[in-house]
């Protein structure tokens, strides 16, 4: 399973780049207005390659509107993922930029029958949202599973990528019930390097490499 950042600042994408454990970043218009970004075009224009893909959400009102928007967009030439929601209008918008080659995350996915709407539509990935179902008593990495199980028996080449991950237990489990990307904030991708034998080791390695010479 291949990670990334969920997140509308550039300085956290970078670090966490630089650690070489993340793919890229997804971002929405929430996330953007937290960082302060006040155009998504420029954030598009400045994206390094290095950095990997980001998966970017369309937010103009209306069908054309949308696909006028991404086409802008990929027109910059960035490893851009074109995300929409799963409704009528983001799924004919998914179908329309499929058969541009252009690759789509179908986002906002709360069951399998979305699921396999997107698919059909001709998603590259879909957004399963694991913590905003939980919120409401669902069993989001169950969702996963079944997403999975489905894809698999039917064929479907749709990649899973688990969102609204909250903490390191979702990530573990997103991995085990067969999502193929997982999608998470900094302050979780930070929880995912710590545990309490690591820092012990470490702290004896520092001890006894202060008795030794080069």
């Amino acid at each position: 399973m291949h990670l990334l950042l969920d997140s509308g600042a550039v300085d956290e994408i970078r670090e966490a780049s630089s650690w070489g454990v993340i793919r890229g970043a997804t971002t929405n218009p929430t996330l953007l207005r937290q960082a302060g970004v006040e155009k998504i075009s420029d954030l598009v224009a400045s994206w390094a390659a290095a950095w990997g893909t980001l998966h970017v959400e369309v937010f103009a009102a209306g069908r054309e509107g949308m696909v006028e928007q991404a086409l802008r967009w990929t027109s910059l030439g960035k490893p851009l993922a074109i995300k929409v929601p799963c409704t009528p209008s983001g799924l004919a918008v998914c179908r329309e930029l499929a058969q541009r080659q252009i690759p789509v995350n179908v986002t906002l996915v709360f069951s399998l029958s979305q699921a396999l709407l997107a698919a059909e539509a001709g998603a590259s990935y879909v957004s399963p949202f694991v913590g905003r179902m939980e919120d409401h008593g669902m069993k989001g990495v169950q969702l996963v599973a079944d997403i999975r199980n489905g894809y698999d028996r039917t064929g479907v080449s749709t990649q899973i990528l688990a969102a609204s991950l909250r903490n390191p237990r979702h990530v573990e489990e997103v991995a085990l019930a067969g999502a193929h990307w997982a999608t998470m904030p900094m302050a979780v991708l930070q929880k995912l390097f710590h545990h309490p034998l690591t820092d012990d080791g470490l702290q004896r390695f520092s001890d006894d490499a202060a008795h030794l010479q080069d």
